[in-house]
Formats: structure tokens, sequence, C-alpha cells
């Protein structure tokens, strides 16, 4: 579980939605191997999202339909979506979390709270600027789905 501080500045998010990122974006080529890289393992199926811009994807469970609890899930109201990722233009990831590790990883620097979340456990993680970042957002979406899944 990272507990390490991320260097720098908080990127710019924009204040009208949909919440994205307005700097700081991954390269093209880092995105590339972020979306792979969440979607490679088993289980693991991509979509569209049920609540984010058409240039997003989706996080869905092979083996869990729905939520086991409204707030382990994007889209409480519809099929488990506790991961999106948005497109190569914003390059963050929106995903849900225990509402104090979350609020950890806001005060390392890696993360903010969702700009509409009804629960507390929804957060924007900020697209990695370089492979040392890339491997901690894919440690912090397995985190989210360890969550979704109950582990």
């Amino acid at each position: 579980m990272i507990d390490t501080p991320r260097h720098g500045p908080r990127p710019t998010v924009s204040t009208e939605g949909p919440q994205r990122q307005l700097d700081q974006r991954a390269t093209p080529e880092l995105w590339g191997r972020l979306v792979a890289s969440v979607f490679a393992p088993d289980g693991v199926v991509e979509g569209h999202s049920q609540v984010s811009p058409k240039s997003s994807r989706a996080v869905f469970l092979e083996e869990l339909e729905v939520a086991r609890t409204v707030e382990t899930s994007l889209f409480p109201d519809g099929r488990l979506e506790p991961v999106h990722l948005h497109g190569v233009d914003d390059t963050s990831v929106h995903l849900v979390l225990p509402a104090e590790r979350g609020a950890r990883l806001t005060e390392l620097g890696w993360a903010e709270p969702h700009q509409y979340e009804d629960f507390g456990t929804e957060f924007m993680v900020y697209g990695p600027r370089d492979p040392a970042e890339l491997e901690v957002v894919l440690s912090i979406v397995e985190e989210s789905l360890a969550y979704a899944r109950g582990d």
C-alpha cells in the first residue's frame, strides 16, 4: 500500500463538470500503458462508463454485476463501476476507496475528492507523469478493485 508523497504541486483540475485534469497529464505512451495494465488481470472487463464522458473506459468485474454497497461504485444505481479511466486528453482516474484511505492519498498528493461525491468514497487520482508514478496509480486502482470486491 502506497504511503509516499507525490512530488511537486498538484495538477490543475476543472472546477466545472465533468471533473478532469487540465495539466501534468500522462504522456500518450504512459496513458496507453495505464489502460493496458488496468485491463490485463483476469476478471477485469472494459466497458463504457455509465457516468463519464464517452472517451472514458469503465472497469467492470466479471464476478460482481452489482455493488456490495452503494459507496463501492461510481454509479450505485447500475452495474458495479469501481473505476473509470479518462481519455488521453485528461489521463486521470476516478475510483472508489474507503474514505479514510482516500483522505490519506489526498494528503499525500496523489488524489483529491471527486467533485460530485455522494458517499465520501469517490476520488480523482492524477494521471502518472513517469513510470514510477504509473506503478503507484496502478497500485491505487488495485486497492479500489479490492474495496469493491470486499477484500
